[in-house]
């Protein structure tokens, strides 16, 4: 159980499923910098994460920007979206002050490009309904991702194979914020789309200085 004080960033463990390097510039260093799809991006949640627009279209209730927390994950933040469906009974459901009846509580995350070769997206949205499961004692099973480029929403089960990495990137998470030490730049593809670039020098963080400046600032004597 973590406290409130060694609480993480929930949005943490989609960057650090996509890149720890990149999660630990963003959120150890504090380092920012913004390209067109991060652009784009904000603009999306912008329209998205409005907390006092509340929609109600026949049996299902979307709450906008719903505080999540995990102490035992140690991790904080916010779900894009939150449908309240209506529940049949209130043995695995919640109550909500506005709207009477039980509910079962089903997670929607927006993202600007489409589905990726890797389950960040979803390991993120796990985390999400792990947050909501803890909270008030349930257990949820499905969420889903709407993905802006496709303008297509893909449901996604909650397995145990999620629940593992939501766990495992979590530990990781603190293990690095405790230690104080960056995570080591990998080279990847995925490095040409992500706007920390410039600052993470992923082809040179890794190299013995005395070699970095050999090849780039010292002249060998012939």
């Amino acid at each position: 159980m973590y406290d409130e004080e060694n609480m993480l960033m929930l949005s943490g463990v989609q960057h650090y499923m996509f890149c720890p390097r990149q999660w630990g510039l963003i959120h150890m260093e504090q380092l920012w910098s913004d390209n067109r799809l991060t652009s784009e991006g904000s603009l999306l949640h912008e329209r998205v994460d409005n907390p006092y627009y509340r929609q109600k279209n026949g049996q299902t209730i979307t709450l906008r920007h719903v505080a999540l927390a995990s102490k035992q994950l140690g991790l904080y933040g916010f779900s894009d979206a939150v449908e309240l469906h209506h529940a049949a009974s209130s043995g695995n459901a919640i109550t909500h002050d506005r709207y009477p009846g039980a509910w079962l509580p089903y997670p929607v995350e927006y993202k600007h490009g489409c589905h990726k070769r890797t389950p960040c997206d979803e390991v993120q949205l796990a985390a999400q309904v792990m947050c909501l499961e803890e909270m008030h004692n349930i257990s949820l099973d499905r969420a889903a991702i709407f993905y802006w480029k496709t303008e297509q929403r893909e449901e996604v089960v909650i397995d145990e194979t999620l629940r593992r990495l939501v766990v495992d990137i979590s530990n990781q998470m603190h293990s690095h914020t405790q230690s104080g030490l960056l995570p080591a730049a990998e080279p990847s593809r995925q490095c040409k789309s992500c706007s920390l670039r410039d600052v993470c020098m992923p082809n040179s963080s890794n190299r013995n200085a005395t070699t970095y400046l050999k090849q780039n600032l010292y002249e060998e004597n012939a």
